[in-house]
């Protein structure tokens, strides 16, 4: 169970990390892929992306003659960005973020959590469905304190998961 909840919260952690919330973070063009050389590569593993104040990124790619397609890449980007040439880097200005924005961004938060709490309880139902297939060699303390067991673990990456999922909606709102 553990495993699975792991990958869950992870994937939760990726998917957050995507989300624009009006200010610059370097994680957050980390899934644009960049199409260079007839080859899909990630933008990170062709190009440095730092932060160079709260609201700007700089992109400087390794090689500079996929810079145009770098900043085709950020242009055609779900996160609304228009990227700025500056010689051998792209200055990434990252504007404020509207009210509409605001509100689809924690209904996004609010979905995603919802997502990982399901794959959350899925593996607290394997796990409680296994420990009663394997029940039959085991005394009914033992199992209902083995039940009780996956309930708190569950209990635990859920508050998890919520937590991230706040923090991440303080992030955006700015409250």
């Amino acid at each position: 169970m553990s495993a699975q909840v792991q990958a869950a919260l992870e994937a939760l952690s990726r998917e957050l990390n995507k989300l624009r919330t009006g200010r610059a973070s370097a994680g957050m063009l980390d899934h644009i892929v960049v199409e260079s050389y007839g080859v899909r590569t990630p933008l990170s593993r062709i190009a440095a992306v730092t932060v160079v104040d709260s609201q700007t990124l700089s992109v400087t790619p390794y090689d500079l003659n996929v810079i145009k397609e770098v900043e085709r890449a950020i242009i055609s980007s779900p996160l609304g960005l228009n990227p700025k040439s500056e010689g051998q880097r792209l200055v990434v200005p990252v504007p404020e973020l509207t009210k509409e924005h605001i509100q689809a961004m924690s209904k996004l938060v609010a979905k995603s959590a919802e997502d990982v709490k399901q794959s959350i309880r899925r593996a607290r139902q394997k796990a409680v469905d296994s420990i009663k297939k394997a029940g039959s060699g085991m005394s009914k303390d033992d199992v209902k304190r083995l039940e009780k067991e996956v309930d708190e673990m569950t209990k635990r990456f859920v508050k998890t998961a919520e937590d991230m999922c706040k923090s991440k909606e303080k992030e955006i709102t700015g409250k």
